[in-house]
């Protein structure tokens, strides 16, 4: 008699079984990650290794097909989980591919894809068939040229950027990051000369540039958790410190993050003064309404302006 989910087990066992033999580790190996690849193969409980697909498939995707094809009904809260803590791992241990449609896909674009790596699919299909064991042995020693190769692609598309300091900061593709490279080579050259880039975020690393001892020195803790400007710039000759939100894929400083961001920062002994950096006035005739008082905006496509929000002063930090 057959036990009802037996195969649904004894698959997601399988999985495991391969994660293992490719040298993840018991966390990278569990259930979780067992089931995300099922669904990256698009394997359900009756069918065998040699018939597995290599579809593009998004977070949601995976998710979904994991609800209709094994019952696995992951709540939506948890797609941040399986994306950092399996698709991320998977992704670094050249088992997935990133975007094979379009490598340059900004990191934030809701259409972020993965896909089984080629050599590792073609392993994959051969598990529990002869030869399989020697054909592991070969693909693990490839394996290092592979993640090589795959890091190489995506870091050819970063985006490169100088800082007043001449220091270089290489940041993701697409996205906010290219108006944030925008912000610097116009923005800073204009309306804070000399000024020192003490932070950058970036969608793939929080703090692609950070100074944090400068930052402490003026009296400001950052914590980990709080959610920091896209770019701090430090004017030493006038004791400011500019934020500035890039506004292409989040919002302007309106009220509620004018509010947050002095509570992030209301430990400093510099001034404050707040920016909106959007990428055009087109652009900006959505965030009118929301924009707070006493900021400033600044447009990529007029960058010889600033648009100033009431208050008596004008590029400068209200006391």
């Amino acid at each position: 008699m057959e036990i009802p989910g037996e195969p649904r087990e004894a698959k997601i066992a399988e999985a495991r079984t391969i994660l293992s033999l490719l040298g993840f580790d018991s966390e990278r190996s569990n259930e979780r990650s067992a089931l995300v690849l099922l669904a990256l193969l698009e394997l359900g409980p009756d069918a065998e290794w040699h018939e597995a697909e290599r579809p593009m498939l998004r977070t949601v995707q995976i998710m979904q097909w994991l609800r209709e094809t094994y019952d696995k009904d992951y709540a939506p809260n948890t797609r941040e989980t399986i994306r950092r803590f399996t698709l991320h791992q998977f992704a670094e241990a050249g088992l997935v591919v990133q975007n094979p449609d379009r490598p340059d896909r900004p990191t934030n674009s809701p259409k972020w894809c993965y896909q089984i790596e080629p050599a590792a699919y073609g392993l994959i299909t051969t598990f529990k068939q002869e030869g399989f064991q020697e054909r592991l042995k070969e693909y693990l020693a490839e394996r290092p040229g592979l993640q090589a190769l795959y890091a190489r692609e995506r870091e050819m598309n970063r985006i490169p950027v100088r800082l007043p300091s001449g220091k270089e900061v290489n940041l993701s593709p697409g996205g906010q990051n290219v108006l944030i490279v925008q912000i610097i080579n116009e923005f800073c050259e204009r309306y804070t000369p000399n000024g020192e880039v003490l932070y950058i975020g970036d969608a793939d690393d929080k703090w692609a540039h950070f100074e944090e001892e400068v930052l402490a020195s003026l009296g400001v803790e950052v914590d980990s958790h709080g959610k920091m400007p896209d770019v701090v710039v430090y004017l030493r000759e006038r004791n400011w410190l500019v934020l500035i939100e890039a506004a292409s894929s989040h919002g302007p400083v309106d009220h509620k993050r004018y509010r947050e961001l002095n509570e992030l920062f209301r430990g400093s002994t510099a001034g404050l003064v707040f920016i909106s950096a959007l990428p055009s006035r087109v652009e900006l005739r959505k965030y009118l309404k929301d924009i707070a008082w006493e900021t400033d905006v600044w447009c990529a496509d007029q960058p010889t302006h600033l648009i100033h929000f009431n208050g008596e002063r004008f590029l400068g930090p209200y006391n």
